[in-house]
């Protein structure tokens, strides 16, 4: 009795993570309806803006996930295993990377034209953010409502299949159709780069789900 006593000291404490989760899902959002619009987008000068804007949410959630070490260094008790948190902000740390180097590769490269399919995948990393973000949301709650959650990480597994098979298409229309040998390299490196970053937010699910397991 008196050891759980002491340990609900630490109970505040350990709630400090979850903002962070969800100041990190919501730079994930942003950014990646930013990369949807930088996708559709043919003006130079309004591609630059939006890379700008992607860049600075990237170096926020840089922080975010600097923060998160940084508390987690410093707490006793977490909410959930160490690893598990450790785990959980690098990977959304690197979703939000790829979504980043997506959008440098679009400005880098400026291919001629973008196919309907790259959209497509870009909206799916859009559906992969919000996702997130309603699962950051519910995080502490993650004990009381475990099938809401883990039903929002099969759906982030779906989607990977789904980007998967956009990809196959995409590459196989590319292929058929894209006679420049340099735009052809061009959009086969920006397609993968947004099938990769669908990978990665599957990596988020697979590691919610493990927290789930573990709590059950």
């Amino acid at each position: 009795m008196k050891i759980d006593r002491f340990l609900q000291l630490f109970v505040v404490k350990e709630k400090k993570f979850y903002p962070l989760y969800i100041e990190q899902a919501a730079n994930i959002e942003a950014a990646a309806k930013l990369l949807v619009e930088l996708l559709q987008e043919q003006d130079p000068e309004k591609q630059k803006a939006l890379y700008k804007d992607i860049k600075e949410y990237e170096h926020s959630g840089d922080m975010i996930t600097a923060k998160l070490y940084e508390e987690l260094n410093k707490t006793f008790v977490t909410p959930f295993d160490r690893e598990d948190i450790n785990l959980l902000s690098g990977r959304m740390d690197t979703f939000l990377d790829f979504i980043h180097d997506a959008a440098k590769r679009m400005l880098m490269y400026r291919p001629k034209s973008v196919n309907q399919l790259l959209i497509a995948m870009g909206q799916c990393i859009v559906e992969d953010a919000r996702i997130l973000k309603d699962i950051m949301n519910g995080l502490e709650y993650i004990q009381k409502k475990p099938q809401e959650i883990n039903e929002k990480c099969v759906r982030i597994k779906q989607i990977e299949h789904d980007v998967d098979d956009l990809y196959e298409q995409f590459m196989s229309d590319v292929f058929a159709n894209e006679k420049d040998a340099i735009e052809l390299v061009k959009l086969k490196n920006i397609g993968q780069v947004l099938e990769d970053a669908t990978d990665r937010a599957k990596d988020v699910g697979d590691i919610v789900r493990g927290i789930i397991i573990k709590f059950a």
